[in-house]
């Protein structure tokens, strides 16, 4: 079944600025969000989800009641709820295989065993903007076409993408909002920033660079963050990109050089040196190649704990 909009199904391909101007409701949804200021969102209760992650829990989840990611410029953060029990799903897709990742996305949900009780399947597309190479606007046609693909009616309930999300100042373009955080007790979706992108934010990022593919970082029955074990190859010619000035790193390691937020050449060279450091993570980084598992302690914060049998 389709890709719905106020109960009619939508009709593709067409751009997101016609998608909205032909359904007054998603406009005004994509401006009112845009208006929003940044919400400052604290580790307390908060599962960050990075770069092709994906976090799914409900209402009932004692430990986690924020989802939220940011850092998006090309990347789309997309949010898939079921509104009978709850149950959300929060991801951060860059376009590296959305086919597989949409699919992905329904399961999380679908997970949850009282998935079939009344309610409705409603999603929520943010990020990306006008960029030179288009790859928002790639994105966005890919998300829209997946989720018009799937069995199940889904309900798009927020479109601010690409053309809808963008800024121009100085003939440049750039992105309005670069995150956002999903309430999962209230439902609420609100722009948002983070300081706090852990726990192993280093490991997922390079994970992510290394080329590793969507992954669900949550068990919502155990509330445990679950990371890896991961595998890579040695990241290729890795000394050469660490010589490079920031310039350099920009132009080439960012799929929007003049969009990125103030912090990414840092996070990129840190990110290669920990590359550097664990050319191959399986034993080194996961002792005896056991996931690491994270839970939120009483303050709320997460917290390492022993993998006993993982």
């Amino acid at each position: 079944m389709p890709l719905l909009v106020e109960g009619r199904r939508v009709r593709l391909p067409q751009s997101a600025g016609d998608l909205v101007g032909a359904h007054p409701p998603l406009e005004e949804r994509a401006r009112l969000l845009r208006g929003q200021s940044v919400q400052p969102v604290g580790p307390q209760g908060l599962l960050y989800v990075q770069q092709r992650e994906l976090a799914v829990t409900s209402p009932k989840d004692g430990s986690i009641s924020i989802l939220g990611s940011d850092d998006a410029t090309t990347c789309h953060i997309v949010v898939l709820r079921h509104t009978g029990n709850g149950a959300t799903c929060l991801t951060h897709c860059d376009g590296t295989d959305t086919k597989a990742e949409v699919p992905l996305i329904m399961n999380s949900i679908k997970s949850f065993s009282d998935h079939a009780q009344c309610g409705r399947l409603e999603v929520h597309l943010v990020g990306g903007f006008s960029d030179d190479r288009q790859l928002s606007q790639k994105l966005t046609h890919q998300l829209l076409s997946e989720f018009d693909r799937q069995e199940d009616d889904i309900h798009l309930v927020t479109l601010c993408v690409t053309e809808l999300n963008d800024r121009e100042e100085n003939e440049n373009h750039f992105p309005i909002i670069y995150g956002i955080a999903v309430n999962i007790k209230t439902a609420e979706i609100y722009r948002a920033s983070f300081q706090d992108r852990g726990p192993e934010e280093q490991l997922r990022a390079a994970r992510t660079l290394a080329g590793g593919p969507m992954i669900s970082i949550y068990d919502a029955e155990t509330e445990q963050l679950r990371i890896g074990p991961y595998s890579w190859t040695p990241f290729p010619h890795v000394d050469f990109w660490l010589q490079q000035d920031d310039k350099q790193i920009l132009e080439n390691l960012s799929t929007s050089p003049l969009a990125e937020p103030p912090h990414f050449v840092e996070h990129i060279r840190s990110t290669l040196m920990f590359l550097k450091k664990y050319p191959s993570p399986t034993n080194t980084l996961f002792p005896g190649n056991k996931a690491l598992l994270y839970k939120k302690n009483e303050d709320g914060l997460w917290e390492k704990i022993s993998s006993p049998g993982s």
